[in-house]
C-alpha cells in the first residue's frame, strides 16, 4: 500500500496505521491535536487506498469557512485548483467536477445525501472532521452512516477525527473501532491572565487588552468574542487607536465567504492584523501570522426551550476544551502568547466540554428526517448522546401541528415535500404552503433571508430586509437568490390538507409508536428520491405578491403577536411575552408574526418579525381561532354580562358584548355567578335569613332529614333548591325575595315543614305582651329582651317542647346589655339585687321592684302623675 508524497507533519507518522485500520476494520478514530495535519493529510493519504476504487471521499466540516479552507489547502498540496481532485459543496457554493475524488462538505449535506439515496453510490469513505464540536448535523450524520454501513454498505469506510475528544467513547459507538493517536506540533504558548473588572463590558475589556498587546507583543492578534454584536462594538473602540500598520478583520458566521476568507489570510507585508472572531476560529483553520490570542472566555450557544418552543442564544462561559483550543491558535506557526480575560483559578471551574448540540437543540428537522428514513424512534439510532425525550416530544407535536406526519408517525405528502426543501421544518412548511397558492418564490426568498443571517441588513422588520435583499448585488446575495429559485422549483403544488391535531401514538417518538421501526431500503429510496429539476433556463416560479407576515404565519402560527399595554410590548399566541424598542417602526403595529426571539421566554426581545393584518390572520388560521362566549358578573349592576371573544391561543383577536341571556340560559348564568362569587349576591330578606338560620340550627341539633343549609351545601345544591324558582332573568335585582324562602322550604321534607314553627319558633311572646324575635345564628337560640318585660315570669323561657332553653340577653330600658343567662329564676334570686341598685340610679323613671317575680311585666316607663 503506497502513501502519496505529502508534507511531513505530525500526523504523517500514523498514516500507515490509519490506512491499515480502515482496510481491516472499516472504521477508525483519529485523535490529533491542532496543527497535526489531520484535516488535510488524512483524506489525501486515502486516495491511494486499494479499497477506494473509483469512489469519492466525503470530508465533513462543521463550518463553511473550514470546508473552503480545507479544500483549498488540499488542492494547493496537490498543485491543483479547487474543483479538480479536491472540491467542496455547501448550501450556496459548489466547486466540484467529474474529477473530484475528495469532496469537502458541511455536515448537513451528509444527512441529506443519505436520505436521498441510502446506498451512497460513488462514495467509498466518510471522514468526520472536528467531531469534538458535536454539532447536531455531525451526530446525526454519523448515526445515519453507521446505520447504512451496518445494513447496506459494509464496504463503506468511516473515520472520526478530532482534536479534543474521548476517543474510547467514540470507538465504542463505532463497534470498538481502533483508536489512532497522533502527536501534535505546536510552539510554546505563554498563557497569561488579565481579569476583566466586574461591570466592565466585554468589548471595553477586549479593546483595552488588544491595544496593550499590540504595544507589548509582535505579530498579529486573534481575539475571541461571543458574537457579532460584541465584535462590532470592539471594532468601534479600536478604530483609529491601533496605529497605522494594523488592519481590523471581523470573522463570524454571518459574513459572506469572501469576507471570511479575507479574515484568515496572512497580513499584508509590513502590516499586522487583528482578527475579531467568534468560536468559528477555534478549530479547523490556521491564521498565518497570529502569535497573540486574547480570549474573552465567552461563547454564544443556541439553547432550545421545549416548554416554549423557542430557541434562544445564550452567552455562556467557554469550556476548558474550547479555552485550550483557543490558546493553541497562538502557537500554530511560532511561539505565542494567550491572554485570558479571567482569573487563573477560574479555569478549573469551567465545564470540561461544550454541551453537545443534540442536548440543547430543536429536534423537529431530525425527527422528520428520521421518519422519512423509516426510523420511528430517533433514539434507536447510534447517537453518542441520545436525544432528550422532552425535545423529541415537542418535535413530534410540532410536526403533527404542521401536517408533516400522520397520527401513526409516518410522513404525510406535505411532510415529504417539506423534507425535500432542505430547510428547517417551519420554513419548509411555509414554502410548501405558499406553493399551493402560487407564491413559492416569495416564500423561498424569505426562507433564505431568515436562514442566511446578514442578508438584507439587520432590521427587525423582515419586509424591509427582504426589499434590501432583492436589490443587493454581492456574490453572496446572488447565490442566495439562486438558492431561493431552486427551492421554489422544488416546492410541489400540493392540494390543501386538513390539520392533523393528534400526536403520533406513543407521543414524542418512544418505542411504542405504531409505525414499524424500519422500512425496507427500497421503500426508503422510493420515498426519498430527489425532486426532478426543471428544464434548463426555467424561470423562477414567481406568483403575485404576498405579504411577508402572511407568509410567516405558516411557519410560526404560535408566534402571532398582539400589542399589549406599553408601546413595543407584545404577547404571543403561545403565551410568551416579547418586546421591541419603543423607537422601532414595528413597535406601533397591532399584530406581528415573530420569526426570531432573543432572551428569556417571558421577556424576550423580538429580533425578526413582520406586520400582519387581522384579515390575514383569519384567512390563514381560521381553523385555529376559537370563538368563546363567556358570562361574567357585573358587581355594580348586580347582573350577568355576556362577552363573545375570538382567541388564537393566548391572544384575544376580538371581543364584543352580547345581549344578556334569558330563560334557561339566564338561570344557568345566575347559578354560575353564585358558584363563582358566593351566596351574598342573592337578595336575602330578613324572613329568608331567619328561616335559613332556623333550619341550620335544627340540622345541627337533630341532623337529617333536616337539611344542611350552610354556604357550601347550598352552593352544591343550587340546581335543587334555587333553579326551579328562578324566572329566566340574568339579574339578581330581579330575583324576588320570596324565591329564596320558597327554595329553602323545598329542601325540608313535607311532613317536617309543619314542625318548624313548633321546634324553632320565630318569636317569643313575652309576659309584657311583646312579640319578640328569636335569633338562631349562634350555637344556641337567643332572645334579646328588656328585663322589665319578663317581670312575673318564674320559669326560664324555652323552645322545642320545653327541651331547649333560650339564651336570654337581658337589656336595659335603653336596649343595652345587662346580663346573659340561661337560668332566669336563678338571676332573680341572685344578681337581680345588684342590677336593680345600678339601674334605679340610671333609669329612675322605670319600675325596679325588689321582687320581680311578683311584679307586673311592662314595656313602658312609670305612668306620669297627673
Amino acid at each position: 500500500m503506497t502513501v502519496r508524497t505529502l508534507p511531513d507533519l505530525p500526523v504523517t507518522a500514523i498514516l500507515p496505521a490509519l490506512l491499515q485500520a480502515l482496510e481491516n476494520k472499516g472504521k477508525a478514530v483519529l485523535v490529533a491535536p491542532p496543527g497535526a495535519g489531520k484535516t488535510t493529510l488524512a483524506p489525501l493519504a486515502l486516495l491511494d487506498a486499494p479499497w477506494l476504487g473509483a469512489g469519492r471521499i466525503l470530508l465533513l466540516e462543521p463550518r463553511r469557512l473550514a470546508a473552503r479552507a480545507a479544500a483549498r489547502r488540499m488542492a494547493e498540496l496537490l498543485g491543483e485548483e479547487v474543483g479538480g481532485t479536491v472540491g467542496y459543496a455547501m448550501r450556496m457554493e459548489r466547486r466540484v467536477s467529474a474529477a473530484t475524488r475528495v469532496l469537502v462538505v458541511t455536515e448537513g449535506v451528509l444527512a441529506r445525501t443519505i436520505l436521498d439515496d441510502p446506498e451512497l453510490p460513488g462514495i467509498s469513505a466518510i471522514l468526520f472532521d472536528e467531531f469534538h464540536e458535536r454539532s447536531l448535523d455531525g451526530d446525526f450524520g454519523l448515526a445515519l452512516a453507521l446505520d447504512v454501513q451496518g445494513a447496506l454498505r459494509p464496504d463503506l469506510r468511516l473515520l472520526v477525527m478530532s482534536a479534543t475528544l474521548d476517543g474510547a467513547r467514540v470507538a465504542k459507538l463505532l463497534g470498538d473501532a481502533p483508536v489512532i493517536e497522533s502527536q501534535g506540533r505546536s510552539f510554546p504558548v505563554d498563557v497569561r491572565y488579565d481579569e476583566r473588572p466586574a461591570g466592565m463590558p466585554v468589548e471595553d475589556a477586549m479593546a483595552k487588552a488588544i491595544r496593550e498587546a499590540l504595544v507589548a507583543e509582535p505579530g498579529s492578534v486573534l481575539a475571541f468574542l461571543p458574537g457579532q454584536r460584541e465584535i462590532e462594538r470592539t471594532a468601534e473602540r479600536l478604530e483609529g487607536r491601533t496605529g497605522g500598520d494594523v488592519d481590523i478583520a471581523p470573522l463570524y458566521g454571518m459574513l459572506d465567504g469572501m469576507a471570511q476568507d479575507a479574515a484568515i489570510k496572512p497580513a499584508r507585508p509590513g502590516r499586522r492584523k487583528v482578527v475579531l472572531a467568534t468560536s468559528i476560529a477555534e478549530t479547523s483553520i490556521t491564521i498565518d501570522g497570529v502569535r497573540v490570542v486574547i480570549d474573552s472566555g465567552l461563547s454564544r450557544l443556541p439553547k432550545y426551550e421545549p416548554a416554549t418552543g423557542l430557541t434562544r442564544l445564550e452567552t455562556v462561559r467557554v469550556s476548558r476544551a474550547s479555552a485550550d483550543q483557543r490558546a493553541g491558535r497562538a502557537g500554530r506557526t511560532q511561539p505565542g502568547v494567550a491572554i485570558r480575560l479571567w482569573r487563573a483559578e477560574q479555569t478549573a471551574a469551567l465545564p470540561a466540554f461544550t454541551p453537545p448540540e443534540i442536548l440543547e437543540a430543536d429536534l423537529s428537522s431530525l425527527v422528520l428526517d428520521c421518519v422519512a428514513f423509516g426510523v420511528a424512534d430517533p433514539a434507536s439510532l447510534a447517537f453518542l448522546d441520545p436525544p432528550p425525550a422532552p425535545a423529541l416530544a415537542e418535535a413530534w407535536a410540532l410536526l403533527a401541528d404542521l401536517d408533516a406526519i400522520d397520527p401513526a408517525g409516518r410522513p404525510t405528502p406535505a411532510g415529504e415535500a417539506m423534507r425535500k426543501l432542505a430547510l428547517p421544518v417551519r420554513l419548509a412548511h411555509m414554502v410548501a404552503e405558499a406553493a399551493k397558492d402560487g407564491h413559492p418564490y416569495e416564500a423561498a426568498m424569505l426562507a433564505v433571508l431568515i436562514t442566511e443571517r446578514g442578508l438584507g441588513g439587520d432590521s427587525v422588520d423582515l419586509e424591509r430586509r427582504l426589499m434590501r435583499f432583492r436589490a443587493e448585488k454581492s456574490p453572496r446575495a446572488n447565490a442566495a437568490r439562486q438558492l431561493a429559485e431552486r427551492l421554489a422549483r422544488q416546492a410541489p403544488s400540493l392540494p390543501p390538507a386538513g390539520r392533523v391535531s393528534a400526536k403520533p401514538t406513543g407521543g414524542g417518538g418512544s418505542a411504542s409508536l405504531s409505525a414499524p421501526d424500519r422500512h425496507s431500503f427500497s421503500e426508503r429510496k422510493a420515498r426519498s428520491s430527489p425532486p426532478r429539476p426543471g428544464p434548463p433556463g426555467h424561470p423562477p416560479l414567481k406568483g403575485e405578491g404576498k405579504g411577508v407576515g402572511a407568509l410567516l404565519i405558516s411557519a410560526w402560527p404560535d408566534r402571532v403577536a398582539k400589542a399589549r399595554g406599553a408601546h413595543g410590548r407584545f404577547v404571543l399566541a403561545n403565551g410568551s411575552g416579547a418586546m421591541l424598542d419603543a423607537a422601532d417602526p414595528l413597535a406601533g403595529e397591532a399584530f406581528l408574526v415573530v420569526a426570531d426571539l432573543q432572551g428569556k421566554a417571558q421577556n424576550a426581545r423580538i429580533a425578526a418579525a413582520a406586520p400582519v393584518s387581522i384579515s390575514e390572520i383569519r384567512d390563514a388560521l381560521g381553523a385555529r381561532i376559537v370563538k368563546q362566549v363567556d358570562s361574567s358578573f357585573d358587581p355594580e349592576k348586580r347582573a350577568v354580562r355576556v362577552r363573545e371573544t375570538e382567541r388564537l391561543g393566548a391572544i384575544v383577536l376580538s371581543e364584543r358584548m352580547l345581549p344578556p341571556p334569558t330563560g334557561a340560559e339566564a338561570d344557568r348564568a345566575i347559578l354560575d355567578a353564585l358558584r363563582a362569587h358566593g351566596l351574598a349576591l342573592l337578595p336575602w330578606s330578613r324572613e329568608a335569613e331567619t328561616l335559613r338560620h332556623r333550619l341550620q340550627w335544627l340540622h345541627r341539633g337533630l341532623g337529617a332529614p333536616w337539611p344542611d343549609v350552610s354556604d357550601e351545601a347550598l352552593l352544591t345544591s343550587l340546581d335543587d333548591w334555587l333553579a326551579p324558582f328562578l324566572s329566566g332573568e340574568a339579574s339578581f335585582q330581579r330575583i324576588d325575595a320570596g324565591v329564596l324562602h320558597a327554595g329553602l322550604m323545598s329542601l325540608v321534607p313535607h311532613d317536617l315543614q309543619r314542625r318548624i314553627a313548633s321546634l324553632a319558633p320565630t318569636h317569643f311572646d313575652a309576659p309584657s305582651g311583646s312579640h319578640l324575635p328569636i335569633r338562631y345564628d349562634g350555637e344556641w337560640p337567643v332572645l334579646a329582651v328588656r328585663v322589665q318585660e319578663l317581670f312575673g315570669l318564674d320559669r326560664h323561657p324555652s323552645i322545642a317542647g320545653g327541651t331547649v332553653p333560650l339564651t336570654l340577653e337581658l337589656l336595659s330600658p335603653a336596649h343595652r346589655p345587662i346580663q346573659t343567662t340561661r337560668d332566669l329564676p336563678g338571676f332573680w334570686r341572685g344578681s337581680w339585687a345588684d342590677v336593680r341598685a345600678d339601674m334605679r340610679g340610671r333609669y329612675p323613671k322605670h319600675v325596679w321592684p325588689e321582687d320581680p317575680v311578683s311584679a307586673e311585666a311592662t314595656a313602658r316607663a312609670k305612668p306620669r302623675v297627673k
